[in-house]
């Protein structure tokens, strides 16, 4: 079984894998075969899993004043109204409050992650829900996740200077509580092409290998 699911195997429950994809490729894209692959190998490492997947390039609603108003409002005082305009968010946090492993696959667009995912992330960004405020600062409150970001792009160097991608969702899975990322980079793709994918496809392999199963 995979290190990173304690929880999983201590209670001999399914591992329940959030999956979220982003790019606007539906057919050939790269971060979308690298998650398949992933969540396979997760797959042959683990009793069972649970696989929820969230599409976000199909859509998502972006942060509004009245979901702003709603969400600074206290559970116990708001309006049916704005447990409506908070419901797609809820439903969102709820998903990611459950999961033990998560997996964001992106593109770089333009140096930085796509406008769905941005949106993704400022609706599971919740104080209270997500993390508080205490008395040093924001605290995050998804704590004992793993998660995997696969990161792919035409002609940024991944983790370079110019990648705006990587370090901001690395700081946002913290903010949030979740510290254990592992990057699994497709860079520079339109130089690089079937190297780049087969790199990227060797660390999953060994982000993902199972050394009880080898050694049966």
């Amino acid at each position: 079984m995979s290190k990173h699911t304690p929880a999983a195997i201590e209670n001999q429950r399914p591992l329940k894998v959030l999956r979220i994809d982003s790019s606007s490729r539906l057919q050939n894209s790269v971060t979308r075969q690298l998650a398949d692959r992933l969540i396979d190998q997760l797959g042959r490492c683990e009793h069972e899993i649970q696989v929820i997947t969230r599409d976000v390039a199909q859509g998502i609603p972006f942060v509004s004043e009245e979901w702003i108003n709603a969400n600074f409002t206290e559970l116990s005082e708001r309006s049916e109204r704005q447990c409506e305009v908070l419901a797609y968010s809820d439903a969102l946090v709820r998903e990611i409050e459950d999961a033990d492993v998560v997996v964001i696959g992106t593109p770089i667009y333009n140096f930085g992650i796509p406008a769905a995912l941005k949106a993704w992330i400022d609706m599971i960004a919740r104080a209270g829900r997500t993390f508080r405020y205490g008395e040093n600062g924001p605290v995050g409150l998804l704590t004992g996740k793993q998660a995997y970001l696969i990161i792919a792009s035409g002609g940024t160097s991944i983790g370079g200077n110019i990648d705006f991608a990587t370090g901001y969702l690395r700081h946002a899975l913290a903010f949030v509580g979740i510290a254990n990322v592992e990057v699994i980079a497709a860079e520079r793709l339109m130089t690089q092409g079937g190297q780049a994918r087969d790199m990227a496809m060797a660390q999953i392999k060994k982000l993902t290998s199972c050394p009880e199963k080898l050694a049966a």
